[in-house]
């Protein structure tokens, strides 16, 4: 299987898009603060997942790529946070985009807490 197939990756992508576009509505004071940091973090999301999933040989490497996809994700809904504090964003999108963060967090954390349902083996 190829990791663009796991329900995580899809979900994750998913809401890098759905952010991409949406901060582009944001101030352009913003560029290279909560613009910049929020992409940057939701893309991260998709690629640690990519390569933990490149590196499922080796359980250490799958969880540890996997925790720093989980670390993403969580800075990811802070910047969710700031941009519907700043009002940037309404509260329908914020809780759109926050629910999808809070799902990808929990498929991260079952594939993390589960590695062997993933092709690594013990």
């Amino acid at each position: 299987m190829d990791f663009r197939e796991l329900i995580a990756y899809k979900k994750a992508f998913k809401l890098a898009m759905e952010i991409y576009h949406i901060s582009k509505t944001f101030p352009p004071e913003e560029k290279y603060s909560l613009t910049d940091q929020i992409r940057r973090s939701s893309r991260s999301v998709c690629a640690n997942i990519a390569e933990s999933y490149r590196k499922r040989r080796y359980i250490n490497h799958f969880i540890s790529k996997l925790t720093d996809s989980d670390a993403e994700n969580s800075e990811t809904h802070v910047w969710l946070d700031f941009a519907f504090n700043c009002n940037y964003i309404n509260i329908e999108t914020y809780d759109t985009l926050t629910s999808q963060n809070i799902e990808i967090g929990k498929l991260i954390n079952y594939m993390i807490n589960n590695p062997n349902k993933f092709g690594v083996s013990s």
